[in-house]
């Protein structure tokens, strides 16, 4: 699969990128950025980039790309919005239209045939960001799902995951709707 991004560069427009907070050893990052957001903005009209000056908003040289950053993300402060909007206003939040990015299986350290993952947070697997497309192409295994599954075969350290890595009850009703998502978005 291609990296989503490469020295800090985002392959094209459209995507997510996520860091991590902790070294490959467990040790915390000084002054990690875990608990911020950043968001960056496109000016693609002439009046929008017009409004960047205007504002006195720091952009790139070209003036077309501006970025925010908010150092805190209170998802707790924020949830109960979410649910007043769905609540009282019927209105959806947080409800994808496309699917742009997935978050696949990656093996953690060298694992052996036969050997049960135990899912994100745990010692088998970790999250590795992807083009969604590029994650359907290659078969891969959903984070959300590489948990209580036994492996099919051994898999060494940093690789990506697939379906037919592991034994999957086809039944599962989390199972079936990431399949009937998969056959929504496929090309």
């Amino acid at each position: 699969m291609r990296p989503v991004s490469e020295g800090g560069v985002l392959a094209r427009k459209g995507l997510v990128e996520v860091i991590s907070s902790l070294t490959s050893e467990g040790k915390p990052i000084a002054n990690d950025i875990r608990k911020g957001v950043w968001v960056c903005i496109e000016g693609d009209s002439e009046y929008i980039r017009r409004c960047f000056k205007e504002y006195g908003v720091v952009t790139d040289p070209s003036g077309r790309y501006m970025s925010m950053f908010r150092r805190w993300h209170m998802i707790g402060l924020e949830l109960g919005i979410s649910i007043a909007s769905v609540g009282l206003r019927r209105e959806a939040t947080g409800a994808p239209i496309v699917f742009n990015a997935d978050v696949v299986a990656t093996a953690k350290r060298n694992l052996s045939e036969g050997e049960v993952l135990d899912g994100e947070g745990g010692y088998t697997v970790f999250g590795k960001l992807s083009p969604a497309l590029a994650s359907l192409a290659a078969g891969a295994l959903p984070l959300g799902l590489a948990h209580n599954v036994r492996l099919r075969r051994s898999i060494a350290k940093d690789t990506v995951l697939q379906w037919s890595d592991v034994v999957i009850d086809e039944k599962d009703e989390a199972v079936q709707a990431r399949r009937q998502m998969e056959q929504a978005f496929a090309r």
